[in-house]
């Protein structure tokens, strides 16, 4: 008596986790209704700001490159001069 007990209760919280579990079709829907929300609020830069900040990143860019050419040249230099030394 007590396994059918067991056995029917097992059926019913089977059955009630079936029942609240969301459809996996529901939630893809309702991820990409929110993917669209979120895209909906996108605030995107003008025109003017895109090339400001494009100018600067290539400036920034080519002063970095010089100054990184600049030292390799130096260090270059200064270690041919020390390996060049005759003692």
């Amino acid at each position: 008596m007590e396994e059918s007990k067991i056995t029917e209760s097992t059926k019913k919280s089977s059955a009630d986790k079936q029942k609240s579990a969301p459809r996996k079709e529901n939630r893809i829907s309702k991820f990409f209704e929110g993917v669209k929300a979120e895209y909906a609020k996108i605030v995107w830069p003008s025109k003017d700001d895109i090339i400001k900040q494009t100018t600067a990143v290539v400036i920034i860019s080519l002063i970095s490159g010089a100054l990184i050419a600049a030292l390799d040249y130096g260090f270059g230099y200064g270690i041919n001069l020390l390996t060049n030394l005759k003692l």
